[in-house]
């Protein structure tokens, strides 16, 4: 079969999708593997045309989401499905930084995310925009469960028909977040992989539009704003070191994207940037991979407690691999049990409850320092993904209960002398 012919796309800076290994070009349809070698798709830009169009002063006088980038996402609508998503705060993490001995930590915090509370929301907004401009009146996704609750939720917003797919097992939450929109929801007994497998049968099958299969070209641009947002908020500078947690690798490469989008079109000074990638012990074939000095994935079967993170066959391992490597990054797994050590003390330090993929992310941060693989002098960003109030099973049995007591002050003053003495760095205020 021959590509399809380019489209013209006079109106935005969409100029087709091309394949990510022999580059074949492609019309900006509903397509994700190119016909030619099976190679992934992506979305091509005119970044001239971008560059004409865009400054720092019309992206800071734009939406307070992420559609004051959207010269650089692959929409044409002038009114995008908007639900708040997206600029969400940096934090100058000073106490997590003493504790761990660097002096510039900052943390993406995507736990408070709108509307569902990860940096899901991201892909899934630009993904249904895409979806409503190609026809699609269906929506559906194969999910770990965050992106299952932001397909639900904003379809429901945007009137769109949802059915989404989860492994069986999901934490509670999830499924609850998932359900509470009233979507059509199935829970497969299988893995990940399974699921995914499936989702490509059934969208093969009913046309629906599937954000991580069809329409994963446009969804996986989401991600790149989480680099722009970065930027803006470090006074259109780039980061030294950059902390991301590996699923299927897309959110890692992307956001290495969308910092060279920015110095493509001049609106941050061109700098290196090096990535380092976070992958739980119990599903880490792209952290193996790495250690062992592979140029391919082999995939495994996932056992974690990091479920939004358990993709045994990713996607995109090999280029989060190539990403890491030439940007003289890492890549690190960690043990469910400094997983769950790490949630906790993100929440110590910093007020911060995320949930275990954005403990894995800690926990790496932590071996990686301890390692001397990241500097203390390094401006660092570490991205967390998710909020902790999704995967409080995790935790449960692991953080001390109340103490129950009469409502008499002696009742009180008792249960005073018997709880533990206050860790010495939660005593110690640090000066921003």
């Amino acid at each position: 079969m021959t590509a399809t012919p380019v489209l013209s796309a006079s109106l935005t800076a969409i100029a087709g999708l091309r394949c990510k290994e022999c580059g074949t070009e492609y019309a900006a349809q509903a397509t994700h593997v190119c016909e030619m070698c099976f190679g992934p798709l992506e979305v091509k830009y005119d970044y001239a045309k971008i560059k004409r169009n865009v400054s720092r002063e019309k992206i800071q006088s734009g939406p307070h989401s992420i559609w004051r980038y959207k010269d650089f996402l692959p929409v044409e609508s002038d009114h995008p499905i908007d639900v708040g998503t997206g600029m969400t705060p940096l934090i100058k993490a000073n106490r997590l930084a003493q504790h761990l001995g660097l002096k510039n930590l900052y943390i993406k915090n995507d736990a408070v995310n709108m509307p569902t509370l990860s940096f899901k929301d991201r892909v899934v907004s630009v993904a249904l925009t895409r979806a409503r401009e190609l026809g699609f009146s269906t929506v559906s996704c194969a999910s770990t469960g965050n992106l299952a609750n932001s397909t639900a939720a904003i379809a429901a917003h945007a009137g769109l028909d949802c059915c989404v797919f989860i492994p069986a097992d999901l934490e509670a939450g999830k499924v609850l977040g998932t359900l509470i929109y009233n979507p059509t929801l199935m829970a497969v007994n299988g893995n990940y992989d399974q699921v995914n497998r499936l989702c490509s049968e059934v969208a093969n099958t009913h046309g629906w539009g599937f954000v991580n299969i069809n329409l994963r070209p446009y969804y996986s641009e989401g991600s790149k704003t989480l680099a722009y947002e970065v930027a803006e908020q470090l006074d259109w500078q780039l980061p030294d070191h950059v902390v991301a947690p590996l699923a299927s690798g897309s959110l890692f490469t992307k956001i290495y994207k969308g910092f060279r989008e920015f110095v493509e079109v001049g609106l941050v000074e061109d700098k290196a940037v090096r990535f380092s990638g976070a992958q739980a012990a119990g599903c880490n074939p792209i952290a193996t991979a790495f250690k062992q000095g592979r140029d391919f994935i082999t995939p495994v079967k996932p056992d974690t407690v990091a479920k939004s993170l358990a993709i045994g066959n990713p996607a995109d391992g090999v280029y989060a691999l190539e990403l890491a490597r030439k940007t003289n990054g890492n890549i690190e797994d960690v043990t469910d049990a400094e997983i769950i050590d790490a949630m906790k003390l993100l929440a110590e330090t910093e007020g911060i409850f995320t949930e275990t993929a954005g403990g894995t992310t800690i926990a790496t941060l932590k071996k990686l320092v301890e390692a001397g693989k990241i500097s203390p002098d390094e401006t660092t960003v570490v991205y967390i993904t998710g909020n902790g109030l999704k995967t409080q099973e995790a935790v449960h049995g692991k953080i001390g209960a109340p103490l129950t007591i009469e409502p008499q002050l002696e009742s009180f003053e008792q249960a005073l002398k018997q709880a533990q003495p206050l860790d010495q760095l939660g005593k110690q205020p640090v000066l921003a």
